[in-house]
């Protein structure tokens, strides 16, 4: 028997949770992170035999969790909320270090996680806040089309500020990564 696929309404509501939670979560975890490296808060970091956890790890175990959830557990809409919260929260750690994916045991500073946050929250947002492809009228086509040009200039500006300023604040960030809990 084939399952009937939710309401529009229903997932756009589960998009923006997973937006908003997505979002929340990578600025407290970014923040967390200075916060203990520049010693602020206690060193809340788990430390196994020696060996640092990262905060990817805990990801994975949820996200893994919420796969196994709606694999195998018939979920009410309260229910599917609760996941798709838990789901932004595991994939906001996850991505948070995707630059370490990349290169094993590298900085936790590197340009790739912040990257891979920018596009997965770009992806969340248009599935959250796009309408429908029917829906779609002259306006927004042209809100579409200022949107590429903003975020087209956004990265500009971004790459321009991370080339002058990465020389400038780089090694800042490794020193006080360095410097923090090891």
């Amino acid at each position: 028997m084939q399952e009937l696929p939710p309401p529009a309404n229903q997932t756009k509501r589960l998009a923006r949770i997973v937006f908003t939670t997505f979002l929340l979560s990578f600025i407290a975890s970014r923040t967390l992170v200075i916060l203990i490296m520049a010693k602020r808060v206690p060193d809340l970091f788990l430390h196994l035999g020696g060996t640092h956890v990262h905060h990817l790890n805990y990801g994975i175990f949820l996200l893994s969790f919420v796969g196994a959830t709606l694999l195998f557990v018939p979920l009410s809409d309260t229910a599917k909320q609760k996941m798709a919260f838990v789901y932004g929260f595991g994939m906001a750690l996850t991505f948070d270090e995707f630059g370490m994916w990349l290169h094993l045991g590298g900085s936790y500073w590197q340009r790739g996680s912040f990257d891979a946050v920018i596009v997965v929250l770009s992806l969340f947002g248009v599935v959250a806040f796009a309408p429908r492809w029917e829906r779609f009228r002259s306006y927004h086509w042209a809100a579409a089309a200022t949107t590429v040009v903003a975020v087209i200039g956004f990265y500009w500006l971004l790459f321009w500020s991370m080339n002058h300023y990465g020389n400038r604040y780089a090694p800042r960030l490794q020193l006080l990564e360095q410097s923090g809990p090891q």
